[in-house]
């Protein structure tokens, strides 16, 4: 029961992660850059700072963990929050060229995969003796194969979808629509996004000994981000320069509108990984799960994200062999969220 409740978290997460971009939409008279860093502030700040303060019993204060003894694992998270950044900037814009579902299918797909085994083979490399291979089991390379499936197939419809439609059907559904570009910066934003699980590996001890398992990771995932935001706040701030945007902070007018969907799109963004700690807790006993829950976040985010995708209309004049390759691929998707528990 307890692993059923975890996987239920877990897509509740995925799901509120997927809608993130649904707010954006309502975001006024601001840039791209603009609107991505304030955004950042709530979900890469604000609200993984309150997360990691539940993780702090009574009578401690979250600084303890950051002490001498443990500045070599915090500043390793913080590195690969930095890096994962990246992905996080590219991530964004797969999204304008590719659409929601497909954007997010291929960067989540490769970050999915990739960061479920690129997290125990780095800590392996620093700490050999610990014997974090270990986790990699039959059982989760083969979720993480059939992930990569899922996502390989709906990738074969967004090829078709591309193939099929006129550019004016293609600008119809996603405005800057450009599949060879798309799926280049995709297939980067998702190997950048997948240092977010290497970072919260490292940051695997950063709780204290009372701190409920649920809450665990709360304390990398806000370092994590952190380091993202410092990636995302240089961007951000060049574009701004470069752009001459710096006015769009200055327009009073739009600034309530704009900060409350902005808050809204961090809390969904956030959403995720809050709901990867909780979930994580009531997976403790299934090793093999614990260990692929990150792919599974990624696989229900893509799911979703295709779900959105087809309400937005972003499929809207495909082929009913691409819809069912599409639909195939999710199947596929859902279906691998349960294989470590399956072949354990």
């Amino acid at each position: 029961m307890d692993i059923l409740i975890g996987l239920l978290i877990i897509a509740v997460g995925a799901f509120c992660q997927s809608s993130c971009y649904v707010p954006i939409n309502k975001i006024k008279n601001w840039s791209w850059e603009s609107y991505w860093i304030v955004q950042g502030v709530f979900a890469w700040l604000v609200l993984p700072l309150l997360g990691a303060l539940l993780a702090v019993p009574s009578g401690h204060c979250l600084c303890e963990l950051f002490t001498a003894g443990q500045s070599f694992n915090v500043w390793m998270t913080i590195f690969f929050g930095i890096l994962w950044g990246v992905g996080g900037l590219t991530f964004g814009l797969s999204m304008r060229y590719l659409g929601v579902a497909l954007g997010q299918s291929i960067a989540l797909g490769t970050c999915a995969g990739l960061g479920t085994v690129l997290g125990p083979v780095m800590l392996n490399i620093f700490y050999p003796e610990a014997g974090h291979l270990e986790k990699l089991t039959s059982a989760v390379i083969i979720g993480v194969i059939v992930t990569l499936a899922g996502i390989a197939i709906i990738g074969i419809a967004g090829n078709m979808k591309a193939s099929s439609l006129s550019e004016e059907e293609k600008k119809a559904a996603v405005k800057d629509f450009n599949f060879p570009k798309g799926i280049a910066i995709a297939l980067l934003a998702g190997f950048m996004s997948a240092c977010f699980n290497v970072g919260l590996e490292f940051g695997s001890t950063l709780h204290f000994a009372e701190t409920p398992d649920m809450y665990k990771t709360l304390p990398a995932t806000f370092l994590v981000t952190l380091g993202g935001f410092v990636t995302n706040a240089i961007y951000c701030f060049y574009q701004n320069s470069k752009n001459k945007t710096w006015g769009d902070y200055r327009k009073g007018s739009v600034w309530g509108n704009n900060l409350v969907y902005c808050l809204i799109a961090g809390a969904l963004w956030y959403s995720q990984f809050f709901g990867l700690s909780l979930g994580k807790g009531f997976l403790t006993e299934s090793p093999a799960l614990t260990t692929f829950a990150f792919c599974i976040l990624m696989a229900l985010n893509v799911t979703f994200s295709n779900v959105w995708g087809i309400l937005l209309k972003e499929w809207k004049g495909c082929s009913q062999k691409t819809i069912v390759v599409l639909l195939a691929g999710i199947v596929v998707l859902i279906v691998s969220t349960f294989i470590p528990e399956l072949l354990k």
